[in-house]
């Protein structure tokens, strides 16, 4: 860039002697004014209001139990009863199979099933703050679950008759 003409130095102009020159960052007139106590505490909440508000809606509306579900059921999960009875509780609540709230449903596993064929009953718990009569225990319906192949199957609506349960 041999080319480039060069800028004459600059020379003083009338009362400019003593200015001073500008530095990065001076921004308008130096530091800012510390926050005060109450201007600290505004913007704390203007951030954590919204945030936890954020956070109970998405806990109400199930998609937290939705997210955690899909990270933690994989391919072996469906050989742990633990895992499935899980996995199956959020299924239930979640396609709308039940009103029932996930606390209340009990899910009964029939150990003498094989694996093929695994029957698992949920119940409806009717009390420590559950709907329905106190201290009744009705069954809703039974889901059959086939391990190997990974398919579920319902008898919801049709009491013995089993058919396709929709897997999301």
């Amino acid at each position: 860039m041999a080319s480039d003409p060069k800028t004459p130095p600059r020379t003083p102009t009338s009362g400019s002697e003593n200015a001073p020159t500008p530095r990065l960052g001076s921004g308008r007139a130096g530091r800012r004014k510390p926050r005060t106590l109450k201007q600290h505490l505004l913007r704390r909440l203007v951030v954590l209001v919204p945030a936890s508000l954020l956070a109970i809606l998405v806990m109400k509306m199930g998609w937290l139990d939705q997210a955690a579900d899909k990270i933690q059921f994989d391919r072996l999960a469906w050989f742990d009863n633990t895992k499935l009875v899980e996995h199956l509780r959020v299924l239930v609540t979640h396609n709308g199979m039940t009103d029932v709230p996930a606390k209340c449903l009990v899910p009964i596993v029939n150990g003498n099933d094989p694996p093929e064929a695994t029957r698992i009953d949920f119940m409806e718990r009717s009390n420590n703050g559950c709907p329905g009569k106190p201290g009744s225990f009705d069954r809703l319906f039974t889901i059959k679950v086939n391990r190997a192949d990974r398919l579920l199957a319902t008898d919801q609506g049709t009491p013995g008759r089993f058919h396709a349960m929709a897997q999301q």
